[in-house]
């Protein structure tokens, strides 16, 4: 009797570890994986990243530095790949795959990097010297919050969206 009580305590525990487990994968991730595929001037572009909500705090210039490489997404490093060679911002870059990162700056003109070292966790390793492409551009005022960073492709390049920004990069 005894051993049939305790292979009953233990398959209960067993089911209730397992259901515990089963129902904290069931919560939805703070930052979820995301990738966005897409065609740009005969270029197959693939933009994987991880998806950060704002939830209310004060993104630029506070959650995520001014002046300072940033991930361009959360958890590892976004990474950028095209099958072909491609010009952005008017500048080289050959077909391969790449960590993006961004550098934030309060004028509005921030710098976008692809980095040769596609297999990154954020930035905290990053390093310029395998900078393969560092280019300036323009950012936009979205009309409204975009609560969840996005990545968008276009005809004409892509952008990422989020909070009240968006960050367009050009692609010919």
């Amino acid at each position: 009797m005894k051993k049939m009580i305790k292979s009953i305590t233990m398959l209960v525990t067993a089911i209730t570890i397992s259901a515990s487990a089963m129902a904290q994968d069931a919560q939805p991730k703070p930052s979820p994986a995301a990738t966005v595929t897409g065609k740009v001037k005969g270029a197959t572009i693939t933009i994987n990243y991880s998806s950060p909500a704002v939830k209310g705090r004060k993104i630029w210039g506070s959650l995520e530095a001014y002046d300072k490489v940033w991930r361009a997404g959360a958890n590892e490093a976004t990474t950028f790949e095209t099958d072909k060679d491609i010009m952005v911002e008017g500048k080289p870059l050959a077909a391969g795959k790449y960590s993006f990162f961004l550098i934030p700056k309060e004028s509005g003109t921030w710098t976008a990097i692809f980095n040769k070292e596609p297999k990154q966790w954020g930035a905290y390793k990053y390093e310029e010297g395998k900078d393969a492409l560092r280019v300036d551009v323009k950012t936009k005022a979205l009309k409204a919050t975009q609560e969840r960073l996005v990545y968008k492709i276009t005809k004409t390049g892509f952008s990422l969206d989020w909070d009240k920004i968006s960050v367009p990069v050009a692609i010919k």
